[in-house]
């Protein structure tokens, strides 16, 4: 066997966040900054792995960061701790059932920003997941379903982390997306719009603790729900629809009520945006105002926004931005803006003189394999 490429995306959640794992809706968007990885085989039964990541602002410059990894599948497999990532896609692979019988030293790297919020870890998953079965020849390498199925198992399931699928399922399939999670089936709506105007991605420069983010945003909204089964509600739409249920919500904690009733909106946001993306009379305006409405739900609701990305937004809009909010979990890490093309530069020149990096991203395919030249 030569060697083998492939490549999966990160992704913009447009709207959704902290929906997925509730058994709502996710409207997200594959965008051009990629996990690589590239597998040549060995003579023996380990997996030698390589990671290194790039500054996503910096593409054509140095690898700043390389990891190691290293996993013998001859043996019972071992995690060293809660997300020990590698070591968990080959035992949730051979638990499906798929063949490993070869040891391969694989390359990767990545374009994604690390830790900041832009699925970096989901996307390495999905990449080498991808590439092992291309490597296996196995029929599910070209599915991209089932990939991030598998992945959301090696992420969330193997550890009973808190996330949710919208990562893995916005890397696998690619493009814009609308994912409904309802039941724990996963629908998939492709949408077949080329949003009009540009989205900009910036790095407030803030590390942050997904986990403990998921948490403080999840844990409330849970524990509310539970407490109002005896009334008969099981679900944030149970008082989207039925308004007289609001009532209960006196019945909660404070940050159990907050939490739910940002929930609630940013469920109706979500449709708002999705009539939008499919009406032939798309408005740049309307989608703006609609960003911006969830981005206030996750800082005053969820509390998920800090200082920085506060001020990027701020500085963005006195420039032309037409909304903004944090991507991903929150707590740090990056956000974007969605502008006209014309505003585009003023936008990122404002933000970067502030010391925030900047990146305009385009909407991208999902998991493919790369031509080796």
């Amino acid at each position: 066997m030569g060697k083998i490429k492939v490549s999966t995306p990160s992704r913009l959640c447009i709207f959704g966040e902290h929906q997925d794992y509730l058994g709502l809706e996710v409207i997200a968007q594959a965008i051009d900054l990629r996990f690589y990885a590239e597998a040549e085989e060995r003579n023996d039964k380990n997996l030698n792995i390589k990671i290194g990541s790039k500054y996503f602002n910096e593409l054509d410059g140095d690898i700043y960061r390389w990891v190691n990894h290293k996993v013998d599948f001859s043996s019972k497999i071992i995690y060293e701790n809660n997300r020990d990532y590698i070591k968990s896609i080959v035992n949730v692979l051979l638990k499906e059932g798929y063949r490993l019988d070869k040891g391969y030293d694989i390359t990767m790297v990545s374009e994604i920003p690390i830790g900041k919020g832009m699925c970096s870890s989901s996307t390495m998953i999905i990449a080498l997941i991808k590439l092992l079965l291309e490597v296996i020849n196995s029929e599910d390498k070209n599915n991209p379903e089932r990939v991030a199925y598998l992945g959301f198992l090696a992420e969330v399931v193997e550890f009973n982390e808190p996330g949710g699928m919208m990562d893995h399922y916005a890397s696998a399939i690619g493009g814009l997306v609308n994912l409904n999670f309802n039941n724990k089936d996963t629908k998939v709506d492709r949408l077949n719009i080329r949003i009009p105007g540009k989205f900009i991605l910036f790095d407030s420069l803030v590390e942050k603790d997904t986990t403990k983010v998921l948490s403080t945003a999840k844990i409330p909204v849970i524990n509310g729900l539970k407490k109002l089964k005896n009334k008969g509600i099981k679900t944030i739409k149970d008082f989207v629809y039925n308004q007289d249920n609001l009532k209960y919500l006196d019945d909660l904690e404070n940050d159990e009520k907050r939490n739910i009733l940002a929930n609630i909106d940013n469920y109706k946001i979500l449709q708002q945006g999705k009539k939008l993306l499919i009406d032939n009379k798309f408005c740049e305006e309307q989608l703006g105002e609609l960003i911006k409405r969830h981005h206030k739900n996750l800082r005053d609701g969820l509390k998920i926004s800090t200082p920085e990305i506060e001020e990027i937004l701020e500085i963005a809009y006195n420039n032309g931005a037409l909304g903004g909010k944090v991507n991903g979990s929150g707590g740090g890490g990056c956000c974007y803006v969605y502008a006209k093309d014309e505003d585009c530069n003023d936008i990122l020149e404002a933000v970067n003189k502030l010391g925030y990096p900047g990146r305009i991203v385009q909407c991208s395919e999902g998991m493919r394999k790369e031509e080796i030249f």
